[in-house]
């Protein structure tokens, strides 16, 4: 439809974006917010359902630019979209997005037994990562080097969240998310019919330097948390542990930044080509 010059900020078509300091459209909701301009075009172009753009007036001519008017989009002055969103609207971009339903975990392993035997596949696994900057990273990270699906234990941050969709840069659009309610189960699971291996990363003296390690066909990388690492429960569950050699009294890596040495070492035994096609599938 074409823009909609908005100047009443008590229209209801607004009312996912009110105060977004205070409230946050949760995980439950069925929608989200995506913010600035690169996340919303990513948003745009995606699979998803965009529900409604929000402009600030400074920007709406160069929305006319890429942004299709078949997707409701609400033109309104800084000072207002300042008022109606609570805080300094400089990104002067806002989406309402519809959550996609969560990818179903038998049906992603049907597909990759039936795939071709030699295709390397790669899972994340993050049990319990509470820090929604570490999130948007390892989903950046995770869709980078071609990882096939995400999974999520309860306790994780909300990867639909508008903070984690800012630091993963919208990259959350294209790469399946599963937040799984049995995360046990779920390992399972792939181990059993999926035949994933599980890893473990931790700091460990019994852990198995990176350098060391070759990459088996199906990986089910486990990452642990922040402060605490990977819990016992969660190693004790995985066919080996793994960890990345550090100088004498370094400190831990961010579990972000260690996500990445890790799929970097992994994803070296795929060909560019094969990696591009992963990637490319999901454009």
């Amino acid at each position: 439809m074409p823009r909609l010059a908005i100047e009443r900020l008590d229209d209801p078509r607004l009312d996912p974006y009110r105060h977004l300091t205070q409230t946050n459209l949760t995980r439950w909701s069925g929608l989200f917010i995506a913010e600035g301009k690169t996340v919303v075009r990513r948003l745009v172009e995606s699979r998803l359902e965009t529900r409604s753009v929000l402009i600030s007036e400074h920007r709406a001519a160069e929305a006319v630019t890429w942004l299709p008017e078949s997707i409701d989009s609400f033109v309104v002055p800084l000072d207002l979209a300042q008022e109606l969103v609570g805080y300094n609207f400089h990104a002067g971009y806002l989406a309402c997005g519809v959550r996609p339903a969560l990818p179903v975990l038998e049906r992603f392993l049907a597909d990759v037994v039936n795939s071709e035997p030699e295709r390397p596949r790669t899972i994340v696994v993050c049990p319990n990562v509470t820090d929604p900057e570490n999130i948007g990273a390892i989903i950046r990270i995770a869709a980078c080097f071609g990882v096939d699906l995400l999974l999520l234990g309860r306790g994780c941050s909300d990867p639909f969240s508008r903070r984690v969709l800012r630091v993963s840069m919208g990259t959350a659009f294209g790469i399946p998310i599963f937040q799984s309610d049995d995360l046990v189960g779920d390992l399972q699971t792939l181990q059993i019919a999926g035949r994933f291996e599980l890893m473990a990363t931790a700091l460990a003296p019994d852990a198995i330097p990176l350098s060391r390690v070759s990459r088996p066909s199906r990986l089910a990388l486990l990452l642990g948390n922040e402060a605490h690492g990977l819990e016992p429960e969660w190693i004790a569950r995985c066919h080996r542990t793994i960890t990345i050699p550090m100088a004498p009294g370094a400190d831990s890596l961010n579990v972000a930044v260690a996500a990445g040495i890790f799929l970097h070492h992994f994803t070296r035994v795929a060909s560019i080509s094969e990696l591009s096609d992963r990637i490319s599938d999901r454009s």
